[in-house]
């Protein structure tokens, strides 16, 4: 086995193909190997950057690092569809093709089999097999579901790069066997995905507050969002609201409250008081 190398990851993988007979699925396999190997070359990626894997109802290339991954992300949101489009206007209905993609990074090793091996790829594979993107799928009226992996939301579409409109990318995190994977869905989100809190809180990056400014690291307090924070468990016969603790306070360098829970490094204390003060 060699050792590990940084790739792009690009996955397309066709909806309900398994419900086409053996004339259709043939087809569709050269439909898809065509257009892949279209956008590829729209985005500037020539094939001795590529190495391509065969699955079936879709295709995996592994892209040297080197290949410019903002051109091939551009060329996702813009060729992919207009091709697609293209082809499926000259097919019969049972012919058309619809494509769930994932553009992901990462780390991989290529064995003597010319096995790929990989946490990273795993992870885009489950991205591309997750419910919550075939649903994304189901419910568009348009022929491609897009969802680039947390590193490539961060190191390219947040910055708004022409022709990556970083504002239609939302956050998505999808249930695996892994645990959950964090990923960012290009178009609207299904209504049964569920909420990410950290767009509310810190906007569409999902980062912690800064440090210094409140509510952040280092602070030692919290940011106040139902009014000014109570010392105790609130007025007589009240709740304490959402994100306080009744019958004391928390000190330490708190990250942030929110939706009941606490993170970073917290402790509890029981409440200063007075001398002679009642309890």
């Amino acid at each position: 086995m060699t050792d590990p190398v940084s790739r792009t990851f690009l996955l397309l993988d066709i909806e309900k193909f398994s419900d086409r007979d053996d004339v259709e699925q043939a087809y569709l396999r050269r439909m898809l190997y065509g257009l892949t190997d279209r956008v590829l070359e729209c985005a500037g990626i020539e094939e001795t950057m590529r190495r391509r894997a065969d699955r079936g109802d879709s295709v995996m290339e592994l892209i040297d690092a080197n290949a410019s991954l903002t051109s091939l992300l551009r060329a996702l949101i813009t060729e992919a569809p207009a091709q697609l489009r293209a082809m499926n206007r000259m097919a019969s209905r049972s012919a058309q093709m619809r494509l769930r993609v994932v553009l992901a990074t990462g780390y991989v090793w290529v064995d003597e089999h010319e096995g790929w091996v990989g946490a990273d790829l795993n992870h885009a594979c489950r991205l591309l097999d997750a419910q919550l993107l075939r649903t994304a799928l189901a419910e568009r009226g348009t022929d491609v579901a897009l969802c680039v992996s947390e590193a490539v939301h961060a190191g390219i579409v947040r910055h708004g790069h022409q022709g990556i409109p970083a504002e239609d990318f939302h956050a998505i995190t999808v249930d695996s066997k892994n645990g959950p994977l964090r990923a960012w869905l290009l178009g609207p989100v299904p209504a049964c995905a569920p909420r990410q809190e950290g767009n509310q809180d810190h906007g569409d990056t999902g980062a912690l507050p800064v440090p210094g400014r409140e509510g952040g690291p280092g602070t030692g307090r919290t940011k106040e969002r139902n009014g000014p924070a109570e010392g105790a468990a609130g007025a007589a016969g009240r709740a304490a609201p959402v994100g306080q603790v009744a019958g004391g306070f928390i000190g330490g360098d708190n990250y942030g409250v929110s939706a009941g829970q606490v993170g970073g490094d917290i402790r509890f204390e029981a409440p200063r008081r007075t001398p002679g003060e009642p309890s």
